[in-house]
Formats: structure tokens, C-alpha cells, sequence
């Protein structure tokens, strides 16, 4: 949905939001199905590349340009039961769904389909930190570039989905110059735009590899299946946009929400993998990282159990 909303800031204002979220579903539908992403796969790398270091430009710029903080503006604590709510949401994703484990492997075995090359541990440990610390990198300097543009200047975003995007860019621009709109725009854009497609073939790739392994079915059905999941998740989703969301807030929040209530159960699913009989002892974590795992593990739940305090109980 914030796809599409970025795409109305081109000009495109004869469709709705949630009608130019069912485009842009369909599109990366088309794409998976098709199998023609190759291409934007790879140039989509560029582009979120381009709007890192625009981040990091944004952000170095704005340290030293930070709006003045209004005379009467009372900080809000962060140590109030009122705040944890908002502590959960942007936890969320932060810095991405732990979904994205299972992901990485199901990802794995399809690029050893197509390249004849099974990733070894050590290049499969380098794949995934190279792209978690950046994603760790780009969460914090999200963070600080919305704090340092918008903290104590009274400014909230919009709950609509064109606002909420023209404040996104707005955020780089405020610092960068008005001449960057549209390269961030287009940066933002194919950002969220690749996000969506790894979406939409993520979730149906899982799903596929469930009903594969619960029917012991052979490999060759995994790639029918798939492409089901991928019709049925993006008709699903499509009702849900047109039916069932009111503001793209509200759905960034419920989306935030949801990922970090379920971070727990993922979380000990996980643990239980890669210390199951399925992985070599030689592979499986060390006595560090394990009780790195059961210390995440109580904070999940600890947050979790706090925001059920706060929604039902406050």
C-alpha cells in the first residue's frame, strides 16, 4: 500500500491508493509468475544502494540543520505504558521480520535450481550478514533522520497514504534540497517496490513449502504450488486493501504489530531448527549464540506480554 502510495506522487491522482496497491500487487504477481525479474531484481539493488547513501547524506545534513524545537514542546517519555504500544510497532520490522530466515533458505535451494551451485555454510553465514547489518544500518539512520527533521517540530504523520508518502520524501528533501524530490521519490519507490515483490513471493514460497512437506509431495509440484499461493495471497491481500483498511497508518501499525507478537513463537521455531537433528552438529550455533537466542527470546515475550497490559488491561 505505501507502493502505491509513492506512486501518486508522480501525478497520478485519477486512481485511489488502494486501487494502485492492487496494480502494484498484480505487477509483481505477473513478475513471479512470469518469471521476468531478473532484471529488476538486479536493478532494484541499484536503486536501494542510491537511497542509502542519500539516507546517509539526509541524515549528515540534518545534524547541523535541525529545525528549533517550539518554546512550549514537553518531550514525551518513552517509559510510560502509553508509549510501549508505540515501542512494539516500530520494533516490528526492526531491522527486518524474522520471517526472513526461513525465507533465506527456501531462496537458497531456488538459486541452486538455477545456477548448479548449493551455497556452502560459510557463504550462506556471509550472505545473510552482509545484508542484516545493512538492514541494522539503515534502521537506525531511519530512525535518526525522523528524529532529527521531526522531533519537537509538533509535525505527525498523515494517516492517508498519499500525506504519509509526500512526508517520507519530505524527510530527505528537508535537509537534502527540494532538486532531490524525484531521485528520492524513485529511490523510495523501487525500495518499497522490491519489498513487495519479496512479499509476495516469500509468503506463497513458505506456504509451498509447507503443503509440499505435509503432503510428501515430490519437488517438482513445489513450483505449481507456489505459483497457487501467489494467486490466492495476492486476491486475499486485494481484499483486504479494498475492504477492510480505512488509512495506510492504520495497516503499518496492525502489519508492525502482528510481526512482533509472532516474533516469539518464530523465534523458538527457529531455535529448534537449527538445533534439531536436521543440522550437523558442526553447524549448529555455539553455547554464545544460543543464550544470545534465549535472551531474545525473553524479551519477545516480555514486550509481548506488555502489550497485551497495555491493550486489554490499561
Amino acid at each position: 500500500m505505501l507502493t502505491g502510495a509513492l506512486v501518486s506522487g508522480y501525478g497520478i491522482t485519477s486512481l485511489a491508493v488502494p486501487h494502485l496497491t492492487i496494480g502494484m500487487m498484480l505487477i509483481c504477481a505477473a513478475l513471479l509468475l512470469l518469471g521476468h525479474y531478473k532484471l529488476l531484481d538486479g536493478l532494484a539493488k541499484v536503486i536501494i544502494s542510491l537511497l542509502a547513501v542519500g539516507t546517509l547524506v539526509a541524515v549528515a545534513l540534518a545534524i547541523p540543520n535541525r529545525p528549533e524545537i517550539a518554546a512550549d514542546f514537553i518531550a514525551p517519555s518513552p517509559y510510560t505504558w502509553v508509549s510501549f504500544a508505540f515501542l512494539v510497532s516500530l520494533l516490528g520490522w526492526m531491522p527486518a521480520p524474522i520471517d526472513l530466515s526461513a525465507w533465506s533458505s527456501l531462496w537458497m535451494f531456488s538459486r541452486e535450481e538455477q545456477t548448479g551451485h548449493f551455497a556452502t555454510i560459510k557463504e550462506s553465514t556471509i550472505d545473510f550478514y552482509i545484508g542484516y547489518i545493512a538492514a541494522v544500518v539503515l534502521a537506525v539512520l531511519f530512525v535518526a533522520l525522523g528524529a532529527l527533521v521531526m522531533y519537537g517540530t509538533g509535525e505527525r504523520f498523515s494517516a492517508s497514504g498519499i500525506g504519509f508518502s509526500h512526508q517520507l520524501v519530505n524527510l530527505y528533501t528537508a535537509t537534502i534540497g527540494d532538486w532531490s524530490r524525484y531521485l528520492i521519490l524513485t529511490a523510495a519507490f523501487f525500495t518499497m517496490f522490491s519489498t513487495t515483490l519479496t512479499c509476495i513471493d516469500g509468503y506463497p514460497r513458505s506456504l509451498a513449502a509447507c503443503c509440499t512437506l505435509i503432503g510428501k509431495l515430490p519437488s517438482k509440484r513445489f513450483v505449481q504450488i507456489h505459483q497457487i499461493w501467489i494467486v490466492i495471497s495476492v486476491i486475499i491481500a486485494a481484499v483486504v486493501v479494498l475492504f477492510f483498511v480505512t488509512n495506510l497508518l492504520q495497516l503499518l501499525t496492525f502489519a508492525a504489530v502482528v510481526s512482533f507478537l509472532t516474533s516469539p513463537v518464530i523465534a523458538y521455531i527457529n531455535y529448534k531448527v537449527m538445533n534439531g537433528p536436521n543440522v550437523p552438529e558442526a553447524a549448529r550455533p555455539s553455547r554464545f549464540l544460543k543464550c544470545l537466542s534465549w535472551a531474545g527470546l525473553l524479551f519477545f515475550a516480555a514486550m509481548t506480554a506488555g502489550y497485551v497490559y497495555v491493550t486489554f488491561f490499561q
